[in-house]
Formats: structure tokens, C-alpha cells, sequence
């Protein structure tokens, strides 16, 4: 994120690391993070230890499976629209 406003980096930090390492924690069983800047969607599941075990990354237009308890498929291809 080079020149990015510092406040936009901080919201990043908080989206990326600080909310799934908080859900982790907390045992929340998936956590679907859809980064815009990178054109991907990251699955993170399995928590264990204050961690997720699981956290594949898929681009746009990839079918994801979210894991049970939630158990669907997303087709992502729609978001290829609201890319950057």
C-alpha cells in the first residue's frame, strides 16, 4: 500500500490480523475476510489456541467453500465487477 493514507493501513492491520486473531480466540468457528486491494477472499477456520489452523486465499472468481457451520459455496465471480 505504498501512499496509502496511514489511517488506511491501520484499517487494513485491524482487518486482516486483529479481528481474525480476536475471532480466533473467541472460537469463532469461520471468519471470511474479502480483501478488496488484493482481489481475494481468505477462509479462515479451524480456530485453535487463540489461532486459525485454516486460511486459504482464493481470487475472485473462485468457488469457496466456507466450512461448516456455515456450509456453502460462494461464487465469487460477481466481485470481479467491484475490483479496483
Amino acid at each position: 500500500m505504498t501512499g496509502a493514507h496511514p489511517i488506511g493501513r491501520s484499517l487494513r492491520r485491524n482487518d486482516v490480523k486483529e479481528k481474525r486473531d480476536g475471532y480466533a480466540a473467541a472460537g469463532i468457528p469461520v471468519h471470511l475476510l474479502i480483501d478488496r486491494e488484493n482481489c481475494t477472499l481468505t477462509v479462515h477456520s479451524d480456530p485453535d489456541a487463540g489461532s486459525y489452523r485454516h486460511g486459504p486465499s482464493l481470487p475472485y472468481g473462485a468457488s469457496v467453500s466456507i466450512p461448516d457451520p456455515v456450509g456453502i459455496t460462494l461464487d465469487t465471480e460477481p466481485l470481479k465487477e467491484f475490483a479496483r
